[in-house]
């Protein structure tokens, strides 16, 4: 991340949009490892993006010439808000670690099996990430696993780019897929990665059940994000209405997850450690409260200003809608042997057969020509799940979507 302000407001909402995305996943990797350095430093990046919004913001007033700007101005405020939003949901998650709020072990072990984790990893002299440039590593494809950020001696470099060297002593914040994890410690030498451990009996539990719902809390409203950011590039009502639909599930993971947590306060001599459960989850919350507030335009059928669509392009990780060609490799086999995340490094959000969408296809869902996916990953990664789809036709519509 560099340090001056964007000038123009396209680059400014992409900014915004990956800053509150880093912010996200270095909260969770702060909770993970338990590490209050981690935590301040997003009091550091919730200041860049109150200077983005404050700048955006003073720069829709000042392009509201006419009745119809002034809408189209409206619908960009909206997601300004929302994107500031997300920042402060993961600023809120920080706080868990530094006001020591407190979580139970159980959690860490449930969140090494999200859906996307971030990890970190020290890079060892000699090995072969060292003194190598990120692009030609090519983490995103080679493991399904993206740099967010390097922490070297005692400076951080945020989003770096592909130009980048990695040295011996790297600390390299990776985002993706569970099992890329391997394949990244090995290519930066790092030790076999041992999995903190499982309780399956604790599943059983008070404590446990609260686990596995804020666990999926997490994954919900991460891609609601997701999957807004996608239904204002696509114009797409029924993506928005999926929007709307999982944030009714987070109300209800909610009201589940105080219940869980109370009922296991009730066994617990010292119930103080459950704080942070119930803080967590006003966060995730709160995540996907900002994801509905951004599709409100779609849903009201408000006019879309066009810097939406150019701001998403030129984000560090693309949204892409890719459809599955007949005969192509990826018809008619499911998505755990097609293996999508750790060949292309995209993140499946939704599938769409026969006009509904399916939100988050499991690796068990088997694939059919004619189907649509929506993902999120790299720039590199969309010509390779295009390879794997066989399907140009929806690129082309993509490409014209979002630079026409």
């Amino acid at each position: 991340m560099g340090d001056e302000t964007p000038r123009n407001l396209k680059e400014m909402l992409s900014e915004a949009k990956d800053t509150s995305e880093l912010m996200v996943d270095l909260a969770y990797a702060a909770l993970y490892y338990n590490a209050p350095d981690i935590a301040e430093e997003l009091v550091r990046l919730e200041e860049h993006l109150n200077e983005l919004t404050f700048d955006m913001r003073a720069l829709c007033l000042v392009a509201a010439r006419s009745h119809r700007d002034a809408e189209q101005m409206a619908g960009v405020l909206q997601v300004v808000g929302a994107v500031e939003k997300i920042g402060n949901a993961a600023v809120d998650i920080g706080k868990i670690v530094t006001r020591r709020l407190g979580i139970p072990a159980g959690l860490i072990a449930d969140l090494s099996q999200a859906d996307e984790i971030v990890t970190r990893i020290r890079v060892r002299e000699g090995s072969e990430a060292d003194s190598r440039s990120l692009e030609a590593l090519q983490l995103p494809t080679e493991s399904g696993m993206r740099v967010i950020g390097i922490r070297r001696g005692i400076e951080w470099i945020y989003d770096p780019g592909g130009d980048l060297v990695v040295v011996a002593d790297d600390v390299l914040f990776l985002r993706g897929s569970p099992d890329g994890i391997p394949g990244a410690r090995e290519l930066c030498g790092a030790p076999e990665w041992e999995q903190p451990a499982f309780d399956p009996d604790e599943d059983l539990t008070d404590l446990g059940r609260a686990i596995d719902v804020l666990v999926e809390m997490k994954n919900v409203s991460e891609a609601s994000v997701g999957l807004a950011y996608s239904a204002l590039l696509f114009r797409d009502r029924g993506l928005a209405a999926e929007v709307c639909r999982l944030e009714d599930r987070m109300d209800e993971m909610r009201e589940q997850l105080e219940l869980w947590t109370l009922r296991a306060a009730a066994d617990r001599i010292d119930p103080r450690p459950l704080r942070g459960l119930l803080h967590l989850g006003v966060a995730s919350e709160s995540i996907g409260d900002a994801a509905m507030e951004m599709v409100w335009i779609i849903e009201e059928d408000e006019d879309i200003h066009p810097v939406f669509a150019l701001s998403l392009d030129e984000s560090d990780e693309t949204v892409m809608r890719v459809g599955v060609g007949p005969g192509s490799r990826a018809d008619g086999v499911s998505l755990k042997e097609l293996g999508v995340e750790l060949e292309t490094g995209v993140y499946l959000l939704a599938l769409r057969r026969g006009g509904r969408w399916i939100y988050h296809p499991r690796g068990s869902t088997r694939l059919e020509a004619g189907d649509e996916l929506i993902g999120v990953g790299p720039p590199e990664g969309l010509p390779l799940i295009m390879e794997l789809c066989g399907d140009e036709g929806l690129l082309n519509q993509v490409e014209e979507g979002v630079h026409g």
